[in-house]
C-alpha cells in the first residue's frame, strides 16, 4: 500500500462514504493533507487506511476483540513509553532515531525511566551466561510492590550492567564504551554501537516486553521479571531472527541470491533481515544505521536482490548483522546489543506496569466441548 491515497481509493478500500470518511478524520483514525500536486484535492495517510481495514474486517464480535488484542494491530496495555506511528519509532513523544544521534543508553534510560540526570549503571560480576547471571538474583529479589520507586530504578541499573557484563562488556564507563573495549572496535564501531542500543532500548508492546508486564503485574522481583522478558527475546520469531538472516545470507552466498529467495519464501515465513509489519515503508532504525555503514559486497547484493524482486527494505536485523560483519564481532553480538539495550525498555515497562497495581489476566477462548 501506498504511503498516501486519494479519497477514492480510500473509499475503494474501506467500503464507506464519503461522509463517513470525513468522520474518521475528525475522529484523528485517519490522517489527512492536502494533495502537492493539487492542494484542491486531499490525500490519506495509507497505513491508516490499513490498520482500520484490518480492525473492520475482524469486526466487534467479542471473541473478535479478544484475539486481535493479542495478535498484531490493535494495542494491549495503555502505555506512555514507546510506540511506533506513521511509521516512526517513538520514544516519550521523541523521534527515536532523533535521540540516537547524541545519547547514550544511560541518557535514554533516564528519560524513560522519568529519572532526572543520567543513570550510572554499576560494574557487575563476571559472567558469561546471561541466564544464570539473572536466574540467581532473580531467585531471591523483593517484589515490585509497595517499594520505593527509587530502589527499582537501583535494581533495574544492575539488571543492565548484569546483562552486559554477560555479554562481554568490562569497565565502568558508558555501555557502549564498555562493549567497544571488548570487542575492540574504532571510534567509528563505538559510535554505531552507541546508536544501536538507542533504537533497539525499547519497542511498543513486543512480545518479550509483554511478557515482562507480565510478571510486573504479579510484583515479581526486577531481575525476574528482565529474566522472563530475555527468556521470550532467545525465540527464533523474536530477538533470535538474527540467526536465521545468517542462514539467509549463507545460503545466499553459496547458491545464489535468487535461488535462496526462493527457498526461503517456499518456507511460507517470510525473508529475516527484510520488511517489518510495524514499517510498511521501511525500518527508520535500520536506515538510521545503514546511513552510517555500507554492507559488504555479499551482503550489499542479498539486498538489492531482495529489494528488486520484493520492494522490501532492510530492517533492524540487517542493520545489526551489517555492523557485525564489518567490525567481525563475536558471535551473538546481534542479539547481545538486543538484549542489553532492551533491558532498559523492559524495565521502563515493569516500572509502569507495577504503578498501575493491575495484574494482566486475558482470558482463553475454549474450543473444547463444553
Amino acid at each position: 500500500m501506498r504511503e498516501w491515497m486519494t479519497r477514492d481509493e480510500v473509499l475503494a478500500k474501506l467500503g464507506v462514504r464519503p461522509q463517513t470518511l470525513y468522520a474518521y478524520v475528525s475522529r484523528g483514525q485517519i490522517e489527512r493533507r492536502a494533495d502537492p500536486a493539487d492542494p484542491r484535492r486531499s490525500l490519506y495517510r495509507g497505513d491508516d487506511i490499513l490498520a482500520l481495514a484490518d480492525r473492520r474486517a475482524r469486526g466487534r464480535r467479542q471473541t473478535s476483540v479478544a484475539a486481535s488484542t493479542l495478535a498484531w494491530g490493535e494495542p494491549v496495555i495503555p502505555t506512555a513509553i514507546a510506540t511506533v506511528s506513521h511509521g516512526e519509532l517513538i520514544y516519550r513523544d521523541q523521534p527515536a532515531t532523533a535521540l540516537a544521534a547524541h545519547m547514550r543508553l544511560e541518557d535514554v534510560a533516564a528519560f524513560l525511566w522519568e529519572r532526572p540526570g543520567a543513570i550510572v549503571f554499576p560494574e557487575a560480576a563476571a559472567s558469561s551466561d546471561p541466564f544464570q547471571a539473572l536466574a540467581a538474583p532473580a531467585g531471591k529479589a523483593r517484589s515490585l510492590l509497595g517499594r520505593p520507586t527509587t530502589k527499582l530504578v537501583d535494581e533495574g541499573a544492575m539488571c543492565v550492567a548484569t546483562m552486559a557484563s554477560a555479554f562481554g562488556a568490562v569497565g565502568t564507563g558508558p555501555i557502549h564504551q564498555r562493549l567497544a573495549s571488548a570487542w575492540s572496535l574504532d571510534t567509528e564501531g563505538e559510535e554505531l554501537v552507541r546508536e544501536a542500543l538507542i533504537l533497539l532500548a525499547d519497542h511498543e508492546l513486543n512480545p518479550s516486553t509483554f511478557a515482562v508486564r507480565v510478571a510486573a503485574s504479579t510484583g515479581a522481583g526486577m531481575p525476574a521479571c528482565i529474566l522472563a522478558g530475555l527468556a521470550t527475546l532467545s525465540g527464533p520469531k523474536h530477538g533470535g531472527a538474527g540467526v536465521a538472516l545468517d542462514s539467509f545470507l549463507f545460503e545466499a552466498i553459496n547458491m545464489g541470491a535468487d535461488a535462496a529467495i526462493g527457498r526461503w519464501l517456499a518456507t511460507g515465513h517470510g525473508l529475516p533481515g527484510f520488511g517489518h509489519p510495524l514499517y510498511p515503508y521501511g525500518d527508520p532504525r535500520a536506515r538510521a544505521l545503514l546511513a552510517n555503514i555500507q554492507p559488504d559486497g555479499e551482503f550489499a547484493t542479498l539486498r538489492d536482490t531482495v529489494m528488486d524482486m520484493l520492494g522490501l527494505e532492510p530492517n533492524i536485523d540487517f542493520a545489526l548483522l551489517a555492523i557485525t560483519r564489518r567490525y567481525a564481532l563475536p558471535p551473538r553480538s546481534s542479539f547481545a546489543l538486543f538484549a542489553i539495550a532492551r533491558t532498559v525498555g523492559w524495565v521502563a515497562h515493569a516500572l509502569e506496569q507495577t504503578a498501575t497495581g493491575a495484574i494482566i489476566r486475558p482470558r482463553a477462548r475454549y474450543l473444547g466441548r463444553s
